[in-house]
């Protein structure tokens, strides 16, 4: 029974709805979202996440407030790798 409710919730979790529950409550300009899974359980991701919001805040605390963010899925997440940038590191990403 377990287990079937801890896949229940990992299916649940698509890369989509992270995606979309970061661009919202970070008001990020850009996000993505990739689902490294193996099997694609949906339990483990990699994101990006472009925002304002993290305009002269250190790297730790950009990470908190992703993680604040996803407080709610992250128990149910096996794996999150996070990268995070403001709006003009982003543009300068771009032209490398």
């Amino acid at each position: 029974m377990i287990n079937r409710t801890i896949l229940t919730i990992c299916q649940e979790l698509s890369a989509n709805y992270l995606q979309e529950k970061l661009q919202r409550d970070l008001e990020a300009e850009h996000v993505e979202v990739e689902d490294t899974t193996f099997n694609r359980c949906a339990c483990s991701f990699r994101v990006l996440v472009v925002s304002a919001k993290f305009e002269g805040k250190p790297l730790l605390q950009r990470h908190q407030l992703v993680n604040a963010c996803l407080a709610e899925e992250l128990p149910h997440i096996h794996a999150f790798e996070q990268k995070t940038l403001t709006p003009e590191q982003w543009a300068r990403e771009q032209q490398k």
